[in-house]
């Protein structure tokens, strides 16, 4: 298929993998632009799969800064349910996802991360025990705490997460008080980048009153993954 910008070319695949063996085989989908220069495992948020609209303008948008994708979906999303899986069962997810990533692509170097519950089950994973291949991690809107429970929590693994780790986040995201977040990422030191997008919730839509769509705002979080990943040493 064609695409329009900086890419010329992009291919799209599905794939299944197996997730768990309880669990059985699950989806994906790898968008791969021409040229890629990286390759990101990408985990959905709680409440939407691999297909939710958000998603599919993310995966196009890395894709047009030349960062292939490789969603895929959890288990109990696959198999239609709406409560996440355990967590055992989401983090050997994680490491599934990630394996066959590398398999189906090889040659690409690895990073992973994902839309807030896949983000933060992609670090809790690399908390436990380090991801084969993965380069850094990175959080499409970190989910800090509950709405309305400002808390730290939820943060406290990233200190065993020895990555890179790119953290976007609306300034308007009820999951994530900036007060808290921002101390969380000045203590990770080099690790941890932080880049805020003003006026943007946790599903990164911006008031009208702005005047900036969600395509314009999702165009940013693609372009600044890309520059991330560039610098990198």
């Amino acid at each position: 298929m064609t695409s329009v910008g900086l890419v010329t070319e992009i291919t799209e695949q599905s794939h299944q993998f197996e997730a768990t063996r309880s669990s059985g085989k699950v989806s994906a989908l790898l968008l791969q632009p021409a040229g890629a220069k990286c390759l990101l495992v990408l985990g959905h948020g709680a409440g939407a799969g691999m297909r939710h609209e958000f998603m599919e303008l993310l995966a196009r948008e890395l894709a047009t800064n030349q960062v292939a994708t490789f969603r895929y979906q959890f288990p109990y999303m696959e198999q239609g349910r709406r409560a996440p899986n355990p967590q055992p069962i989401s983090l050997k997810t994680v490491r599934s996802a990630v394996a066959a990533a590398r398999e189906i692509a090889p040659g690409l170097p690895v990073f992973a991360g994902g839309k807030s519950y896949g983000g933060r089950m992609t670090s809790t994973a690399a908390s436990i025990e380090p991801l084969a291949g993965v380069q850094g991690i990175v959080f499409f809107g970190f989910p800090l705490h509950a709405p309305g429970k400002p808390s730290n929590h939820r943060a406290e693994h990233l200190q065993a997460v020895n990555l890179p780790m790119l953290f976007l986040q609306g300034s308007r995201d009820k999951l994530a008080d900036l007060e808290l977040l921002e101390p969380v990422c000045e203590k990770l030191g080099k690790r941890g980048t932080l880049h805020i997008i003003a006026e943007a919730d946790h599903s990164f839509k911006a008031p009208k009153r702005t005047g900036r769509t969600q395509a314009q705002v999702v165009a940013e979080l693609a372009q600044v993954v890309s520059r991330w990943v560039d610098n990198l040493p």
